[in-house]
């Protein structure tokens, strides 16, 4: 797997794409990488903040 193939099954690139879209008002695209990111985790605890962060975009 490549670099870049890596980086798109990291949860938390996906999560810091959408905190930027979020500040930027762009809130479609946040709400879809919030979803990429609740996807990609594992982690109950970030799965909780990645669903209340997209609730508020949604």
């Amino acid at each position: 797997m490549d670099g870049l193939s890596a980086l798109e099954t990291y949860h938390l690139l996906h999560a810091a794409r959408a905190d930027l879209l979020r500040r930027l008002e762009r809130r479609d695209e946040a709400a879809a990488a919030y979803r990429r990111a609740l996807e990609l985790t594992a982690n109950q605890a970030e799965s909780r903040y990645l669903e209340r962060r997209l609730l508020e975009v949604s």
